[in-house]
């Protein structure tokens, strides 16, 4: 994902992110960087692998 395909989504996915780290009883933040979560599920719509099959160079 280019730097200007992630300005466009990156507001959308962070404030999902903040509004399920506020509803969650410990309001952990976890530590996967989100546009590597993104990557990955776009290299897995690309491909049609199965999550566990993609490289392991993306987030578990």
């Amino acid at each position: 994902m280019t730097d200007k395909q992630w300005a466009l989504i990156e507001p959308l996915v962070t404030g999902w992110k903040q509004a399920r780290v506020a509803r969650s009883p410990t309001g952990n933040p976890g530590s996967c960087d989100l546009r590597e979560v993104v990557n990955a599920l776009l290299c897995q719509n690309r491909t049609g692998r199965q999550w566990r099959l993609l490289p392991h160079d993306f987030p578990a």
